[in-house]
């Protein structure tokens, strides 16, 4: 139960489910490779610290935050797992990954050449990965244009390339396997001209959460897990090849502040988008589009009160739903409800959300703001 001393709207993050998922990935992908734990946006709004810890005491070998400052996050919470930042730095960052012992991608000569000054200046060698792009379109070094990059390389000191990594596109979809199987393709190449210019990287990784699971060509020496450790599998991986079992680790509930009796034709919500169509018992929720309970949902959504659906209506508003209890009867002020989570057989997924909003789970959880507390639960 929550505790009612602070604000009833809360996420829960089961960190129990959080290990067992790691597990259950590990086991299935195999004991042979290491692992990256993606903890970035958050821990995919999870919670990055409380998330970081639970994965390291379960023994991953990285840490994969987006930017510098998540990392140092990780740092100052005393987490010692070696970190990569993923999105590499920004100009005049090149200090802190020395400072608090970050491990920077890096995708253009102009990083390597900034971080190689400053470990010049400390007198010190700075490990790096370097990330190609072998058909994301995003960050990296195109696969087809990395002569002139490794030329450049060559000529900078105080760097250590530890390791190179590439990014899967669309890795969970079966009908674009040709193509995943041509970054795979790229990739390797890619790898050995590193390699042919006297490069010696010990990590070499493309594998993302679909790649580990569903090509087992991709795994090197290390894959990076996502959304799975956080049980966001169904719409990340294919549903027409075996898998790990997850479990969800977000749940999300608030209560009914108060209920009102409102009679048949009357309109709620801004803009009159709903219409009672019969004599109703209409609950309001504190939780809103702020919290990140996404305003597309109106009049399109449901949550749990005491193990029924009940309609989302009217529009969701910065701070406020709308629902409609009339076919729960025993709704009362101060019940649970659920809007991401189960109650008995009854559940919502964040991936059932994402489908009514057109967008994946990531972002259903990713979304859900720093208003809404998170309480830790093992």
């Amino acid at each position: 139960m929550p505790d009612f001393s602070t604000r009833p709207t809360f996420a829960q993050i089961d960190l129990a489910n959080l290990r067992y998922n790691f597990r259950s990935s590990r086991d299935f992908i195999g004991h042979d490779v290491k692992y990256m734990a993606v903890v970035k946006a958050n821990g995919y709004g999870h919670g990055a610290v409380e998330c970081a810890r639970a994965l390291a005491a379960e023994g991953v070998d990285w840490l994969g935050v987006a930017l510098i400052e998540e990392g140092i996050e990780l740092r100052d919470a005393g987490i010692e797992t070696q970190i990569l930042c993923l999105g590499g730095i920004a100009a005049g960052q090149e200090n802190l990954v020395f400072d608090h012992n970050i491990t920077p991608v890096v995708f253009n000569l102009d990083q390597a050449r900034a971080l190689s000054i400053a470990g010049t200046e400390r007198q010190r060698d700075i490990d790096i990965h370097i990330k190609v792009d072998t058909g994301m379109g995003r960050l990296g070094v195109r696969w087809n244009q990395l002569d002139r990059f490794i030329r450049g390389l060559s000529q900078l000191t105080n760097l250590r390339i530890e390791g190179l990594m590439s990014h899967f596109a669309v890795a969970n979809d079966p009908d674009e396997n040709g193509f995943t199987n041509d970054q795979i393709n790229r990739f390797y190449d890619s790898v050995a001209k590193f390699e042919a210019t006297g490069f010696a990287p010990e990590i070499v990784d493309i594998a993302n959460s679909p790649g580990a699971v569903g090509h087992p060509r991709s795994r090197q020496q290390m894959v990076r897990l996502g959304g799975i450790l956080y049980g966001l599998g169904k719409d990340v991986l294919s549903e027409t090849l075996p898998r790990p079992e997850l479990k969800p680790v977000m749940s999300l509930h608030s209560v009914i502040a108060d209920i009102k009796e409102v009679e048949k034709g009357e309109s709620l919500g801004y803009g009159r988008t709903f219409f009672t169509e019969r004599d109703s018992r209409i609950a309001l929720v504190p939780i809103g589009y702020n919290d990140g309970y996404c305003r597309a949902l109106s009049n399109k959504s449901s949550v749990i009160v005491n193990g029924e659906l009940a309609p989302v209506t009217g529009r969701i508003s910065m701070d406020w739903t709308i629902v409609d209890v009339t076919d729960v009867p025993d709704a009362k002020i101060g019940d649970t409800v659920t809007l991401i989570g189960q109650y008995g057989e009854t559940s919502i997924a964040a991936e059932d959300l994402a489908q009514i909003c057109n967008t994946i789970s990531y972002e259903i959880t990713c979304g859900i703001s720093s208003r809404v507390p998170r309480k830790f639960v093992d």
